[in-house]
C-alpha cells in the first residue's frame, strides 16, 4: 500500500474543474439511462480520465457463461487491442484472474512481465487492477462483475477510484443479470413456441383442462371444437357450448377418481353440424403451482363407426349379390340356349352335366327315330368322349382346340366339327368341370376352298405384273439412254455456241475496228449523216458484241470451263470502280443512285472480275427498268453466317409473283412478247445466277409488281477453292 501511495498526486491538479457532486451525479444518471454495457464501461474511463488524471485504461467485463474474461472499453487504446483482449477464468495463476478475485487493488510493476499480460500502452507503465464491484455480488463471494486495469497519476484509495468501481460494477452486474434474463426469457419462448408446434402437428384434439373442465391449454384442432370468438355465427357458438357441456360431464368424474380411463365422448362439428365421435383418453395431472389439471386426447373414431356401418352394409349387398347371381346364372342358361353353337358342360368322369339345344340335337336319340339315328347318337358320344379325354390326357394349359367327326341324327349328314374346349378350375387349382362349344366347319371349308381359288387367280395376276414391270424397267433403261444422248447433245450445243461467239466475234471486232478508225477520221472528213450511220453501226456492234460475251460465258459455265481467279479486294474499292464505269448510263437514265456501305466491311476473299460483272448487270438492270424514283446500293456483312451481301434497290416498274422464278432463266425476261417495251436477251440475270453459284452464293429477290425490286448478292467472305 505504501508503495501504490507514491503514484499519489496532489488533488490541486482537478482545481478548475466542475464539482465532485454534480460529475458524479451526471454519471449515474447516465448508467441508469444506458443499457449497453460497453458504453457504461466508456463513459466511466472518460470520467476518470476528467476527474483522476486517468491516462490509459481498458475495461473488462466478466462473461459466466463463457467463463471468460473478455475486453470492453479501452482509453488510449486502439480498438484492436480491447477487442482482441480476453482471459479464461479458469486460469487462476494468471495475475489479471487473480486481481478479479482479489479483494484489493493490485498494483502491477513496469517489467517484462506486465508487457506479456497487458495490451500496449498498458504496458509501459505501472498499472492499477482493480476489481470490479469491490464487494462481492450477492450470492457470489469469488466473483466480480469485471476489471479495471488503469495507468495514471492517481491515489488507488481514492473516493473517486473508489466510487466509480462501485458504481460501474453494479451496473455492469445489473446488466448482466437483465440478460441473462432476457436470454431465459428468449429461451422460454422458443420452448413454448416448439411446445406449442408440437401439439398443433398431432392430428387429434389434445387440451388440458382444470378439475372444472376449464381450458387450460388446446392445440388448433381442440380450439375448433371447444372454443369460440365473439364474431363467429350463433351455431357455432352453440355447437361449442354444447361440445364443452359434454366434456365436462365425461370429465369430472375422470378428475376425482384420478385413473387413465377411455370411453366415447359423441361431440357436433361446428363447421358443418354433423355428428362426430370421439374416443376419449385422459389422466389426472398435479402441479404444485397450478393444481389439478387434466389431460385429454380424443381420437376420431367417426370413420371407425362409419367402416362397422359399411361392414354391415357390405353384408346386405352381398346377400342382394346372391340373389343377383342367381338371377344372373338364369340370364346365362338363356344365353346358353340362344348360342347357335352346340354347348356341352361335362364333369371330370366325362358325364355332360348340362347342353344348350343344338347340342341336345347332337347327343339325344329323337323320339321315334329308326336304328341309324340311334347309332349316329352312339357315335357322337363317342367321339366327344375321345375328345374330352384328350383334354385331362394332354397337358396344355386350361384351353384345348381339336377336331372331330360329328352326324346330325336327323339327317344323318355328317359334319366336320372344330370343338374348343375349356376347363373349369376350383380355387385349389383342381378341375371341377370342362365347357365345349363345337362349331361346324362345313362353312370354313367352303371359304377356304374359294379362298385357294383367289390365291391362285391373284398368283396369276401377281406374274402378270411382273411381266409388265418388266416392261416398264425396260422402258425406264431406255430413257435413261435417251437422257444420257440428250446431255451429250447439250454439251455438243454448248461447245458449238462457244466456237461460234468465237467466230462471230473475229468479224464483229473488225467490224467495229473500222467503224472507230472511219469515226475517228482516218479516211477523211464525213459529214453528220455519215457519222451518225457510223456511231449506230457502232452502238448495234457492241449490242451484239455483249449478246455473243453472254452467250460465250453460259457455254463456258455450262461446259465447266469458266476459269476462277481468287484474290483479296474490298468491296469498298469494288463499288467505287463499278459506279465509275457506270457513270455515263447514270447520266442518260437520270436518275439518283445511292451508296450505303457498313463502316466495319470486311475484305472478301473471291473472283473479283465476276463479283464486279454480277453487280454492274444488277445495277444496270435497275436503271434500264426505272422510270422514276432512284436506284440504292447497299453492301453489308452477318458476322454469324460469315457473308457479305450486296443489295441493288431499286424503284421501277417491279417483278409479279409469277415472274420472279422464270426471269432467271436463260433468254428469259418478265415480258417475252415482241413488242416489249424494254430491250435485252435475257441472258443477264441467268449468268448472274450462275456465277453466284461458282463463288459459293446466291442471288435473294424481293419484289412487288409497280413498287420496284431489290436484287442481292450473297457471298461467302471467304471463297474455299476445290
Amino acid at each position: 500500500m505504501a508503495r501504490i501511495a507514491s503514484l499519489v498526486t496532489s488533488s490541486q491538479r482537478r482545481s478548475g474543474r466542475p464539482s465532485a457532486a454534480a460529475s458524479r451525479l451526471a454519471f449515474a444518471e447516465f448508467l441508469l439511462a444506458c443499457d449497453d454495457p460497453a458504453e457504461c464501461a466508456q463513459r466511466a474511463l472518460e470520467w476518470l480520465g476528467e476527474h483522476a488524471d486517468l491516462r490509459h485504461g481498458l475495461c473488462a467485463a466478466v462473461d459466466p457463461e463463457q467463463g471468460r474474461l473478455s475486453g470492453l472499453a479501452g482509453r488510449g487504446l486502439a480498438p484492436s487491442e480491447v477487442s482482441g483482449f480476453g482471459l479464461d477464468l479458469e486460469d487462476r495463476d494468471h495475475p489479471l484472474v487473480a486481481a478479479l478475485y482479489a479483494k484489493q487493488p493490485i498494483l502491477l510493476p513496469v517489467g517484462a512481465e506486465a508487457r506479456k499480460l497487458l495490451p500496449p500502452p498498458l504496458d509501459q507503465s505501472t498499472c492499477l487492477l482493480l476489481p470490479l464491484p469491490l464487494t462481492p455480488l450477492a450470492g457470489k463471494a469469488d466473483l466480480k462483475a469485471g476489471l479495471l486495469a488503469l495507468s495514471g497519476v492517481f491515489q488507488s484509495t481514492s473516493p473517486e477510484l473508489m466510487w466509480i468501481a462501485d458504481v460501474l460494477g453494479r451496473r455492469l452486474a445489473r446488466l448482466r443479470s437483465l440478460l441473462a434474463l432476457a436470454v431465459t426469457e428468449r429461451r422460454l419462448a422458443r420452448e413454448k413456441t416448439l411446445l406449442y408446434s408440437v401439439i398443433n402437428a398431432v392430428p387429434d384434439p389434445v387440451l388440458l383442462t382444470d378439475t372444472e373442465g376449464r381450458m387450460l391449454l388446446a392445440n388448433q384442432r381442440a380450439e375448433m371444437l371447444f372454443a369460440a370468438q365473439e364474431r363467429e355465427s350463433e351455431g357455432r357458438r352453440r355447437a361449442i357450448a354444447l361440445n364443452n357441456m359434454l366434456l365436462s360431464a365425461a370429465l369430472s368424474q375422470q378428475a376425482m377418481g384420478g385413473v387413465q380411463t377411455r370411453r366415447e365422448l359423441p361431440l357436433v362439428n361446428p363447421e358443418d353440424g354433423s355428428d362426430l365421435l370421439f374416443e376419449l383418453l385422459s389422466a389426472v395431472t398435479r402441479d404444485a403451482r397450478e393444481g389439478t389439471g387434466v389431460v385429454s386426447i380424443l381420437r376420431n373414431v367417426t370413420d371407425l363407426r362409419e367402416a362397422t356401418e359399411e361392414i354391415e352394409e357390405n353384408y346386405r349387398k352381398l346377400r342382394l349379390a346372391e340373389q343377383s347371381a342367381r338371377a344372373e346364372r338364369d340370364r346365362l342358361d338363356l344365353i346358353i340356349d340362344s348360342v347357335a353353337d352346340p354347348i356341352v358342360v361335362t364333369d371330370p368322369t366325362g358325364n355332360i352335366v348340362m347342353m344348350n339345344p343344338p347340342a341336345d340335337r347332337l347327343f339325344t336319340v329323337p323320339k321315334q327315330a329308326g336304328v341309324a339315328a340311334a347309332r349316329a347318337v352312339r357315335a357322337n358320344d363317342a367321339h366327344f368322349t375321345s375328345f374330352v379325354s384328350n383334354v385331362f390326357l394332354t397337358d396344355t394349359g386350361s384351353r384345348w382346340l381339336g377336331e372331330c367327326s360329328l352326324t346330325d341324327p336327323v339327317s344323318l349328314v355328317a359334319s366336320p366339327v372344330e370343338a374348343v374346349a375349356g376347363k373349369i378350375l376350383s380355387e385349389h387349382g383342381e378341375v371341377i368341370a370342362v365347357v365345349t362349344i363345337l362349331h361346324d366347319r362345313t362353312e370354313a371349308i367352303e371359304k377356304a376352298e374359294l379362298y385357294e381359288q383367289l390365291k391362285r387367280a391373284s398368283e396369276e395376276l401377281e406374274e402378270k405384273v411382273g411381266q409388265a414391270t418388266a416392261e416398264l424397267l425396260r422402258q425406264n433403261e431406255l430413257l435413261q439412254r435417251q437422257h444420257v444422248e440428250l446431255e451429250q447433245a447439250s454439251a455438243l450445243k454448248s461447245q458449238f455456241l462457244a466456237n461460234m461467239s468465237h467466230e462471230f466475234r473475229t468479224p464483229l471486232n473488225a467490224i467495229l475496228g473500222y467503224t472507230n478508225m472511219l469515226l475517228q477520221g482516218v479516211s477523211g472528213a464525213m459529214s453528220q449523216q455519215q457519222k451518225r450511220s457510223l456511231l449506230r453501226i457502232d452502238s448495234n456492234s457492241q449490242h451484239l458484241l455483249s449478246i455473243i460475251n453472254d452467250i460465250l460465258d453460259i457455254s463456258r459455265i455450262e461446259a465447266g470451263k469458266m476459269p476462277l481467279h481468287v484474290d483479296e479486294f474490298a468491296a469498298r474499292d469494288l463499288l467505287a470502280e463499278v459506279m465509275a464505269e457506270v457513270e455515263p448510263i447514270i447520266a442518260r437514265a437520270k436518275l439518283p443512285v445511292a451508296t450505303e456501305l457498313e463502316p466495319k466491311l470486311p475484305k472478301v476473299l473471291s473472283d473479283r472480275q465476276k463479283v464486279k460483272q454480277i453487280v454492274q448487270n444488277l445495277l444496270t438492270n435497275a436503271l434500264k427498268f426505272t422510270q422514276n424514283g432512284g436506284v440504292r446500293v447497299r453492301a453489308s456483312y452477318d458476322p454469324k453466317t460469315d457473308q457479305v451481301a450486296i443489295a441493288v434497290a431499286d424503284s421501277g416498274i417491279g417483278i409479279a409473283r409469277h415472274d420472279q422464278a422464270k426471269i432467271f432463266d436463260d433468254f428469259r425476261q418478265a415480258d417475252n412478247s415482241p413488242t416489249r417495251e424494254y430491250g435485252g436477251a435475257g441472258l443477264g440475270l441467268s449468268i448472274c445466277r450462275r456465277l453466284a453459284t461458282m463463288l459459293g452464293g446466291r442471288i435473294k429477290l424481293t419484289s412487288e409488281l409497280g413498287r420496284g425490286s431489290t436484287f442481292t448478292l450473297c457471298l461467302p467472305r471467304r471463297l474455299r477453292r476445290k
